[in-house]
């Protein structure tokens, strides 16, 4: 075998990538981070986040071991007293929450905590460092730097755990708490947009980032991770409107539950020794000012969840100590809470959709009488993945509407939803014990023939489905 040289600039192209992915597994370690909150670190960093935006350090930094009991500390501290629960729960609350202010050295008074100063810790220097690094980079790097730094951690963390988090959030808060959020900062769920950052101060991005097939936002539009883009002109990266709209492969991967680690950082960046080097140099050893200064904003994300910046007080939050998720990382656990907190504070949710922790207890008690008579039919399709389709069919009756050489075709109707309609197929290469496994494919409700249901599976027409050998 003869081994062939790769060019300076084939080379320098799989070292820039080696790079880009080492920082994107980094932040994507940190933003699905179950571990311990490093307490000291994060409180540090907040104190460099108010010092880099010009502002003096907070008084007090207090903690708390979920969002919702953060929000309802900010809640409290600005005034909104209004808190989660009926009249006799509202005094539990806001006792428990005083009572850890109090242990903190924090006066639980409304007005304590002063104005919301999150436009200038975070707003401000997140636009200030976007412009510098676009300006370095142009459109195409910028482009590249974000499909390959940023996107994938964008859509892993803000996606599919801090979404489903923040809305959650805004069904447990009464709305006079919940404007709280707006206040909030997302912590380690603003790894995607920190990951970018980051490896343009590192110099992991060259002025030619690779282009991984996919662009960046373009201006004026609204980005698949849910933020929108700066209408003053140029390729961006997605602004999410406000922490509760804030809101990630890492060694807390899908399924993965119980501490784990931020990853081992294979470059300098943004977050580096506390941000205290004089400054960021991006790609061609050019400065980085303004991506420097998120420096505290990058300390905090690696070291804590979701936090309020006040002129007074900063409240932090810990990060949760457990977290589900399926194979495509969306939040998911079939008899325990996918998301939780070390307070108590928790979030079901099957295949990345929400649902309420009563659900989770009755799924292992199901019957085929449960299920159609549930009215909620999103609950209803929870019910019958856990329940299992065949099992649903033949216990609810399902109506056999045809056989052909691909399967059988049957159809379930319901009063209030689409009718459940599945092929039967049988495996056509035996096991090796002798007999063949059946599968159960759901079809769209007007399929008519069970070769039809199948081609659908393929995205073909039932007269383009003409398989010359099956398997």
């Amino acid at each position: 075998m003869t081994a062939v040289a790769l060019s300076g600039t084939a080379d320098a192209a799989l070292s820039r990538a080696a790079a880009l992915g080492a920082v994107s597994a980094k932040w994507l370690a940190a933003g699905l981070s179950t571990a311990p909150a490093d307490r000291d670190a994060a409180a540090d960093a907040v104190r460099l986040a108010y010092r880099s935006a010009g502002l003096p350090e907070p008084a007090r930094i207090v903690w708390f071991a979920s969002p919702s009991a953060g929000a309802r500390a900010a809640a409290l501290l600005t005034g909104r007293r209004d808190l989660p629960g009926g009249p006799e729960d509202k005094d539990r609350w806001d006792e428990e929450i005083a009572a850890d202010l109090r242990a903190q050295g924090c006066p639980p008074r409304p007005g304590t905590a002063g104005v919301p100063v999150r436009a200038a810790v975070r707003n401000r220097p997140w636009a200030a460092a976007r412009a510098e690094v676009y300006a370095l980079l142009g459109p195409d790097g910028w482009a590249g730097l974000w499909s390959a730094c940023g996107a994938d951690v964008w859509r892993l963390v803000n996606d599919r755990v801090a979404a489903p988090l923040r809305a959650h959030l805004r069904t447990e808060l009464p709305s006079q708490a919940r404007a709280v959020l707006l206040d909030a900062v997302g912590g380690q769920h603003d790894a995607g947009w920190l990951a970018a950052f980051d490896a343009a101060a590192s110099g992991a991005a060259g002025p030619s980032a690779p282009d991984t097939g996919t662009t960046a936002p373009v201006a004026g539009t609204t980005d698949r991770g849910g933020g929108t883009t700066d209408r003053g002109g140029g390729t961006t990266l997605p602004w999410p409107r406000s922490a509760a709209d804030d809101q990630p492969a890492a060694r807390g991967g899908a399924g993965s539950t119980g501490p784990t680690g931020n990853g081992a950082a294979a470059t300098h960046g943004i977050d580096d020794a506390a941000g205290l080097d004089p400054a960021a140099r991006g790609a061609g050893g050019a400065v980085l000012h303004a991506v420097q200064r998120l420096a505290g904003l990058a300390g905090v994300a690696r070291s804590a969840g979701w936090w309020w910046p006040y002129a007074n007080v900063a409240i932090l939050t810990d990060r949760p100590d457990a977290l589900h998720r399926d194979n495509i990382g969306r939040l998911h656990a079939a008899d325990m809470p996918a998301l939780r907190y070390s307070d108590g504070f928790a979030l079901h949710a099957w295949r990345g959709m929400p649902i309420p922790s009563d659900v989770v207890d009755r799924l292992s008690q199901l019957t085929s009488d449960q299920i159609t008579t549930e009215r909620n039919a999103e609950l209803r399709r929870v019910m019958l993945e856990h329940f299992g389709y065949e099992r649903y069919l033949r216990a609810a009756g399902a109506q056999r509407i045809g056989q052909d050489a691909c399967g059988v075709l049957w159809r379930l109707s319901f009063a209030d939803d689409e009718p459940l309609t599945m092929v039967e197929v049988v495996n056509s290469t035996p096991e090796p014990d002798g007999t063949s496994r059946v599968y159960w494919l759901r079809v769209p409700p007007w399929t008519r023939t069970a070769r039809e249901g199948v081609a659908w599976t393929f995205g073909l027409t039932e007269q383009e489905y003409r398989p010359l050998v099956e398997t």
